[in-house]
């Protein structure tokens, strides 16, 4: 489609550039003051994150025609709602704009995505970091508490207590005489917790213990923690339990967990199962050898003499203490007195607890312990950083929650499933993740198998979640952890989980008939996928001379046997039939006139760039290069 160009009245370019420099001067950005000044570039520097009505302002152009062409890209907002960098950078475009972000570094964004970097001198073998998961009732609490009575009541030091969300056992006393091993459990209620630990780049979950009834097998919450294993990569040790039941079927289970690639190791598979029993003990001694093996395969390290490095799992305010974080240590040694940063909070450790509550002076790695100190409440997730002295600790700070400010200010919201096309198109993703709710199992496996039969290589789609009811805050949860759309067919959007989808930003597209989801899912993917190259040949012939061959360029002589070749077309220079070089046709002549286009049967001169590897001899094909759309069938 034509886009749209306003004509540009001198007048209005001076209008513009007063209206630009009174922008920068209010906001401080001398960079655009700059901008302004230099028409002739006709380039403007904005921030992040800006308001229509200034959006506007920098550009000259109507608040009107601004709102009008962000309706057209499917984004809605009011004069005073934000729009990001990118959005404005279409719409300027759009109306014959150049803009340029005023480079900043987020701290939010260096912080998740920068790795932990463990000290090679003095790196020491840490605890393992254990997840145990598993549909409801299937014994998850019953095992810890059956692992506490085991290796707690006897005496051991250390022990399991629970506490919040994390657990601790010293192992003494087991079979294979493993004595002084230490294995740190975390709870989390649910998947959408695991797979939000997991996406904040805290790789803190080492280990997943997967329970699965023998008398129940495989159920719906069961098939969830498979898909979250699957999708983060994590190694599995499927425990199955309940196996002193008169219905338990052990086999059955197996069978039912083949069928999701959860083969066991004696069935020739690559998945460790243990058969246990939270009541009596039976095989919990096994399930925690078969742990610490996989960690001893792992060789799992840390350094206790960095700094701090850690992630907090849960907090709250205690009265007393105030803003109180229970974080794990991934790397590094916490004590008592260090300042750290914790996302936009921070302060210096003035109460330290183990996960029993307990004081404790310092906090070696894997160790979940309770810090207290903190200006403010830091959140599930959040970062945490030890730094030399409170100053650091404090800018540190300063920065991710003025960053999380900005982040926010944006409020103009896209709509439509075609927003996760942007990182696809620009080679940030090579995923579609979708989460699909139905209304009755039988639509639900439709969809799938519709799914299954859309032929693309190049963009993976991966149903992350699915399941039979109304679209609930899990679900937007589990969506926002991992950076998916949500589907729904004939089902409905809890009140409450569509203001945290438009307060996050979550994509939520509901059909009612399947078709028509199937053909939308196919648009979005066609137009992510990368043209078709083409090579349309339009004639072919032989070189007869080579005229000049300089810095300057190439200039030869050659016969068309068949087709045409004008200036602008490719050509493809053969030797022996192996391509040797290709290039384009700077110049032609037909004896000493210069002409665009030349036919077959003659003879001619043609100009190339210097460098260009051709010989008598050598036969040639000329032709041009379509980009031809792709669409997924």
């Amino acid at each position: 489609m034509q886009k749209k160009r306003y004509p540009q009245k001198k007048s209005d370019k001076k209008k513009r550039a007063q209206n630009r420099r009174s922008f920068a001067t209010q906001n401080n950005i001398p960079e655009m003051q700059e901008t302004a000044t230099r028409e002739s570039r006709g380039e403007i520097l904005i921030p992040a994150v800006i308001t229509v009505k200034d959006f506007a302002v920098v550009t000259g152009l109507p608040v009107t025609s601004i709102i009008s062409e962000l309706m057209k890209n499917g984004i809605l907002a009011n004069i005073n709602q934000t729009i990001d960098f990118e959005t404005a950078a279409i719409i300027a475009d759009d109306l014959g704009i150049s803009v340029k972000e005023k480079e900043e570094e987020n701290p939010v964004e260096s912080q998740e995505k920068a790795k932990i970097e463990i000290s090679s001198e003095g790196s020491e073998i840490r605890p393992p970091v254990v997840t145990i998961m598993g549909h409801v009732d299937h014994g998850k609490t019953s095992l810890l508490d059956k692992i506490r009575e085991a290796h707690v009541a006897e005496g051991e030091s250390g022990g399991i207590t629970q506490h919040i969300s994390a657990y601790q056992v010293t192992l003494n006393k087991v079979k294979s005489g493993i004595k002084n091993r230490t294995i740190t459990f975390i709870d989390t209620p649910g998947h959408a917790a695991f797979s939000a630990l997991r996406s904040h780049g805290a790789a803190i979950t080492d280990i997943v213990v997967l329970i699965v009834a023998a008398n129940d097998g495989v159920m719906p919450q069961t098939q969830e923690v498979i898909e979250q294993i699957k999708l983060h990569h994590v190694p599995v040790i499927v425990a199955i339990n309940k196996i002193d039941l008169p219905d338990a079927d052990v086999m059955k289970v197996k069978q039912q967990l083949s069928e999701y690639e959860l083969v066991p190791e004696e069935w020739g598979g690559k998945t460790p199962m243990v058969e246990v029993s939270a009541k009596t003990g039976i095989g919990i001694d096994n399930l925690l050898e078969l742990i610490l093996l996989q960690a001893d395969l792992m060789e799992l390290k840390a350094n206790p003499s960095d700094k701090a490095v850690g992630v907090v799992i849960e907090s709250h305010m205690h009265k007393g203490a105030g803003a109180l974080a229970l974080a794990l240590i991934e790397n590094g040694t916490l004590k008592v007195g260090d300042p750290v940063q914790i996302g936009s909070s921070w302060g210096k450790v003035r109460i330290l607890e183990d996960y029993q509550g307990r004081p404790i002076k310092s906090a070696p790695p894997s160790f979940p312990a309770r810090v207290a100190g903190l200006k403010s409440l830091p959140t599930f997730g959040d970062k945490l950083i030890a730094y030399d002295n409170e100053k650091e600790a404090r800018e540190a700070a300063s920065q991710i929650k003025e960053s999380i400010s900005i982040a926010h200010v944006a409020t103009a919201q896209k709509v439509g499933i075609e927003e996760v096309a942007d990182d696809i198109a620009t080679g940030k993703s090579k995923e579609l993740n979708i989460v699909l709710k139905a209304d009755v199992n039988g639509s639900l496996q439709a969809i799938k198998k519709s799914f299954n039969e859309i032929d693309t290589q190049e963009i993976k789609m991966n149903v992350v979640s699915e399941g039979i009811g109304t679209i609930s805050e899990s679900d937007i949860t589990f969506a926002k952890a991992t950076k998916a759309i949500i589907i729904g067919f004939r089902v409905k959007v809890l009140q409450a989980a569509l203001k945290i989808a438009e307060k996050e930003k979550i994509p939520v597209e509901l059909y009612d008939v399947i078709y028509k989801l199937i053909e939308d899912v196919k648009g979005a993917l066609s137009g992510m996928l990368p043209p078709e190259i083409i090579e349309d040949e339009l004639g072919g012939g032989e070189i007869l001379a080579i005229f000049r061959d300089d810095k300057k360029g190439v200039v030869a002589g050659a016969r068309l046997d068949g087709g045409k070749a004008a200036i602008g077309n490719e050509i493809k220079v053969f030797q022996n039939d192996n391509e040797k070089w290709r290039g384009k046709i700077l110049s032609l002549r037909r004896e000493k006139d210069e002409v665009k286009e030349v036919d077959a049967g003659i003879e001619f001169g043609f100009g190339a760039d210097a460098g260009a590897k051709i010989a008598v001899g050598d036969k040639i094909i000329i032709f041009k290069t379509i980009e031809k759309p792709r669409t997924i069938e």
